[in-house]
Parts: structure tokens; C-alpha cells; sequence
């Protein structure tokens, strides 16, 4: 079983899917990690790396060709990635949501686990950057793919986790709808 997690920044896409392959003893693949190491061998940020990818597809290219060949050449994983489900059909599809100054508080509170972004020291500023980050991805992804990441109906499973208190929370809701698929 593949599982792709989709979702808005600050939702839990990296902290759902770690520990949903921790559980399933799976390996975990994160393409905004991917994504941010190579931002940060061009000498940018995500943001930059993103802003640069609105004109040239190069910058999705090769995450996107990675994801491909994953989901071709292995089986039991799980993977965080917008557009992961796109790229890897036969998966099951997870997409969390949040509220966007849910998602800032949690992206202000976490800041220091990246290193591919600079974030402002004001919620303001950070709201903000986050904003302009979904609107560019927006842009890309309509562009060279002609879909919205953000449609429900792309998804198995969807989740508001902006009430939730906890990632096992999270967690929880994602074994759950996970179990009748597992041969357990």
C-alpha cells in the first residue's frame, strides 16, 4: 500500500506522514524536503525556488519524475507531497487542511525545523509569505498539470485538522480509514 499526503502548509503533511509510516512500519519520503534541498543548493529558499518554478518547470520536473519512479518501483510507503496523488494514482489519497492562521501559529511554532526558509519574526509577515506560497503553487499547478491541489474530490480521505490538538490525533483518523486496506 502507497499513501500520499496532500495538504496546505501547516496542516501536518510532514508530522502525519512520519509517524503514519512509523506505525506501518513503512519508509517515509518528503517532497518538500526534496524540494528544500534544492533550494538550498541553488543558494534559495522555498519561496524563491517556488517563485522561480512559476517559468521554469525544472523545479517541479524533477520531484515530480522522482515520485513517478517511486510509485512504479516500490510498494509500501508513505509519501508527503502536494501533488504526490497525482503522481502516484494507485495510492491511497490523504489531503489535511487548516485553517490559515491555525497553519501560521504552527508554522511560526516549528520554523526552526527548516532550514530551506527564512520566516519573519512577526505572525503578520508569516501569514502572509504562507499566502503568497499556496497562491504561487496555485499558479504552477494549474499551469503545467490543469488541477487544483485544494479539490476534495482528488482525495480518499480528508481532513480539517485546524481542531484537531494533536498530530496523534491526526494520527488516529488516518489508521482508522487505513485498517479495512491493510492486510492485517
Amino acid at each position: 500500500m502507497i499513501v500520499t499526503i496532500s495538504g496546505v502548509p501547516g496542516s501536518g503533511k510532514t508530522s502525519v506522514g512520519k509517524k503514519i509510516a512509523e506505525k506501518l512500519g513503512f519508509p517515509f519520503y518528503s517532497v518538500g524536503g526534496l524540494r528544500g534541498k534544492m533550494a538550498l543548493e541553488r543558494g534559495m529558499t522555498l519561496d524563491e525556488l517556488n517563485t522561480l518554478g512559476e517559468t521554469d518547470k525544472s523545479t517541479d520536473s524533477i520531484v515530480d519524475d522522482y515520485q513517478k519512479e517511486l510509485g512504479a518501483k516500490e510498494d509500501n510507503f508513505v509519501i508527503e507531497g502536494r501533488l504526490s496523488w497525482y503522481f502516484i494514482p494507485h495510492s491511497f489519497k490523504i489531503f489535511l487542511d487548516c485553517d490559515i492562521d491555525e497553519a501560521t501559529r504552527r508554522i511560526m511554532t516549528s520554523k526552526d525545523d527548516r532550514p530551506d526558509e527564512h520566516l519573519p519574526a512577526k505572525i503578520d509577515a508569516v501569514k502572509r509569505l504562507t499566502e503568497e506560497r499556496m497562491a504561487s503553487d496555485m499558479r504552477r499547478y494549474k499551469k503545467y498539470y490543469g488541477l487544483e491541489y485544494t479539490d476534495k474530490s482528488h482525495y480518499d480521505l480528508f481532513i480539517d485538522t485546524t481542531p484537531l490538538k494533536s498530530v496523534d490525533e491526526s494520527v488516529n483518523l488516518v489508521l482508522k480509514a487505513l485498517r479495512p486496506r491493510l492486510d492485517v
